[in-house]
């Protein structure tokens, strides 16, 4: 088998130059500037096909067999794992900076970045060993890597793309379309940066989620509706206690999740909010905001135990590796009370309140699992609204992918660039050479459109020749198609 119609090319060429050149009119045998229409001309004719042929010849068929660097997202979220397991793997913000450091020192990566809230934690990285990750995932924590087989996700590529818009954009939140996750993936690409595990290709990727982010829920309504998590602790309020405004609301830590429960419950009429947090200044710059609704009061962390018989509601959210509410403060706490009822909310993971409260009489104890149920019914708009939200996502993973994989090319191209220059200066040499030995212009062109074209062909004709003694027809058509070749299906 060879290629067709190669004298085609040859012709088809010495035509153009003939008519660029101006062959009917005598040129004096030194004019460098025919030269250089000859050779540039001849490099038009053909050099994109071969461009196109050598790369994707080197990507599809030559690295098969070989491990390479890929962008994946693997983890567990609120739909794949239990709560027990989540906060098992969790990564506290005073972690985050020596676990991100741990696994760049392993050599797993150099590019990682950790997203770990109370619904989710996943990793973010560009590596061609996600496995290894998983594993580093679940010994980091001390867990057997089966214990988290079973309920990991891992996706490659555009996938890992897809769901890491999905993420930010608030399609895969357990309260679908909630904000506040966009504001977490970009403090966790934050802490990655202070950490050194962020290079420029990994910072890019997270700059286009997030500019498709901001279009999606600009563009659709995935984030007009009031649901939250404050939403549904609010819900759940109302459903026990008939009076809001005679309730007491204690909020342990002052972070954005308890931050918006204290809004929602100040905004619809509760009596007086407390604020415990570990930082007092952190806890006053919440109290100043709510003030403006109700009576707020600031609570030294250290007496929390003393603050819970005041408190009807209680939201924690503190990011604690151990429980900072336990059977027996809250024993003592419903004594004072005189067994008044108290709703509990955990919104941390781990959790911040002992699991066995729940089997106290007086106790309504919910954590960020039970809170599914509650929310449901207001959802049905921004399900309608994440049906679009879906569909543009597709897209802008598609256009964005398509983007950085014609960036990942541009080395290749610029390598191919400088081989074809080279082919170029060579050829220029020996024309100049010919033509200073007096020899015919209209010899020169053939010999210079005869060697160019040789060199060009060569490449592509041996891809030829071996798809077709390894009998890979479909390969062999590619290569044909990609030439740009016509073939009748003729063998010599």
């Amino acid at each position: 088998m060879q290629l067709m119609h190669e004298s085609r090319f040859d012709g088809g060429c010495k035509k153009t130059l003939m008519n660029q050149i101006g062959a009917n009119e005598p040129r004096h045998p030194s004019d460098k500037k025919d030269l250089n229409i000859v050779l540039k001309t001849i490099f038009i004719c053909k050099a994109t096909f071969v461009l196109s042929l050598r790369i994707s010849h080197n990507t599809i068929f030559a690295s098969g067999n070989r491990r390479t660097m890929g962008f994946f997202a693997l983890g567990i979220n609120h739909t794949t794992a239990p709560v027990a397991l989540r906060e098992k793997v969790a990564f506290v913000p005073e972690r985050l900076d020596e676990a991100l450091r741990h696994a760049q020192s392993l050599g797993l990566t150099d590019d990682i970045v950790i997203v770990s809230t109370c619904n989710r934690t996943e990793l973010y990285s560009i590596t061609d060993s996600p496995d290894d990750l998983t594993e580093w995932l679940a010994h980091s924590h001390g867990i057997s890597p089966d214990e988290l087989v079973d309920h990991l996700y891992r996706h490659g590529e555009e996938d890992a793309f897809i769901h890491l818009m999905r993420v930010a954009s608030g399609i895969d939140s357990m309260v679908l379309g909630e904000p506040q996750i966009l504001g977490q993936v970009k403090t966790a690409l934050q802490y990655a940066r202070a950490a050194g595990t962020v290079t420029p290709k990994l910072a890019r990727i997270f700059e286009q989620v997030f500019n498709a982010a901001k279009k999606v829920r600009t563009e659709t309504a995935i984030g007009a509706q009031a649901v939250s998590l404050g939403f549904a602790v609010l819900q759940l309020a109302r459903q026990v206690f008939s009076d809001l405004s005679a309730t007491t609301v204690l909020l342990v830590a002052a972070g954005e999740m308890n931050a918006l429960v204290g809004r929602h419950l100040a905004e619809h009429g509760v009596g007086k909010i407390l604020i415990c947090n570990r930082s007092l200044d952190r806890a006053n710059i919440l109290a100043n905001e709510l003030k403006v609704h109700l009576p707020v009061e600031v609570v030294p962390f250290e007496q929390l135990e003393n603050a819970l018989p005041r408190a009807d509601i209680v939201s924690s959210s503190t990011g604690s590796i151990h429980a900072v509410i336990t059977m027996d403060m809250v024993k003592r706490a419903l004594k004072a009370r005189r067994h008044r009822p108290m709703l509990m909310v955990d919104l941390a993971v781990p959790r911040d309140i002992e699991p066995n409260i729940a089997e106290l009489d007086d106790v309504y104890l919910y954590t960020v699992d039970n809170l599914q149920g509650v929310i449901e019914g207001n959802l049905a708009q921004r399900r309608q609204a994440a049906v679009e939200a879906e569909v543009m996502v597709s897209q802008l993973a598609a256009q964005y992918m398509q983007v950085n994989r014609a960036q990942q090319a541009g080395p290749v191209i610029a390598h191919y660039r400088r081989q074809m220059d080279e082919l170029r200066q060579q050829e220029l040499q020996r024309a100049k050479q010919l033509v200073a030995q007096g020899v015919a212009l209209d010899e020169v062109l053939d010999r210079l459109s005869q060697a160019v074209m040789a060199k060009l062909l060569h490449r592509p004709s041996q891809l030829i020749r071996e798809a077709a003694t390894d009998a890979d027809s479909e390969r062999l058509t590619w290569i044909i198609k990609g030439l740009g070749a016509d073939h009748d299906g003729q063998n010599e």
